[in-house]
């Protein structure tokens, strides 16, 4: 297995298929090194959970939606390459806190 290993787990009931698809998508291309693989897991009950070595990063039913890209990638930069710099969506999400 290559590491690290983030998996999206996503309900096959809600179709969410493309939306896991588009969200591997964007962070393959926003990690193209840090990342060593991205799994697509299909699940039931309305499941959209992110996980980064096992550990989950996004949870729908826990966070209570779907993950804001941008927060989704910061959240997975801070595991992979904290030093890494997003652009413009640091910038954006530093001038709302």
């Amino acid at each position: 297995m290559r590491t690290p290993r983030l998996e999206i787990e996503y309900c096959t009931q809600c179709r969410w298929l493309l939306r896991a698809g588009w969200t591997a998508q964007e962070l393959l291309t926003t990690f193209t090194t840090e990342l060593g693989e991205v799994a697509l897991i299909p699940g039931t009950g309305g499941v959209f959970d992110v996980r980064l070595d096992g550990e989950t990063v996004w949870s729908r039913k826990e966070q209570e939606g779907f993950p804001d890209l941008a927060v989704l990638k910061q959240l997975v930069r801070d595991r992979v390459a904290p030093e890494k710099s997003l652009g413009h969506t640091d910038r954006k999400h530093s001038a709302d806190a």
